[in-house]
């Protein structure tokens, strides 16, 4: 059961983030900003009782490397999101909390996903994209051509719930679907 200890809210820009510090949740995702209003956003979140985690790759200004990181820490930011396996070490070094994204869309991203969070041993991470049947709708209703869902298809169940989002097939390299 979902309750607001669950929710995390991902913030893209003012009125978003404005949202987010008086809502219920407990915890922001930055996932937009840069290093003339990085700190602000830290204070202001932190006075409604909120933990903020900057996503330091799309963070303007702030540079990508241990550096950038000291710079977010000395803001008081409690973490940071990212998809570079070479940054979670570096954070987790200087005490910040480090959360590694991934985007998983075949049994290869997921190998290679999996071997990464191995080496890099992050906090948490976070796994996208989540639902994969409301991507092929949107598709479905948007555009005139025929969706093809692909990747991590292992099973009938998985192709039928495709189907039934609306693709017209699926592709997958499990062989015992092909028959």
């Amino acid at each position: 059961m979902m309750s607001m200890g669950n929710v995390i809210a991902a913030v893209r820009n003012d009125g978003d983030f404005d949202a987010a510090v008086k809502s219920g949740v407990k915890k922001i995702f930055m996932l937009d900003s840069n290093i003339l209003t990085v700190e602000f956003m830290i204070k202001k979140a932190h006075q409604a009782g909120k933990e903020i985690f900057i996503h330091v790759d799309f963070a303007e200004g702030v540079g990508k490397d241990k550096y950038g990181l000291m710079f977010l820490k000395q803001c008081g930011a409690d973490g940071i999101i990212t998809t570079k396996t070479s940054l979670i070490g570096a954070a987790k070094k200087i005490g910040l909390f480090a959360v590694q994204r991934f985007f998983i869309v075949d049994s290869h991203s997921l190998k290679t996903s999996l071997d990464s969070a191995r080496m890099s041993k992050p906090d948490m991470i976070e796994i996208m994209p989540c639902s994969a049947a409301k991507i092929i709708k949107v598709f479905k209703e948007t555009l005139p051509v025929p969706v093809i869902a692909g990747g991590l298809i292992e099973t009938k169940a998985e192709l039928d719930e495709a189907i039934n989002a609306g693709a017209r097939f699926g592709s997958t390299s499990a062989r015992e679907l092909w028959d």
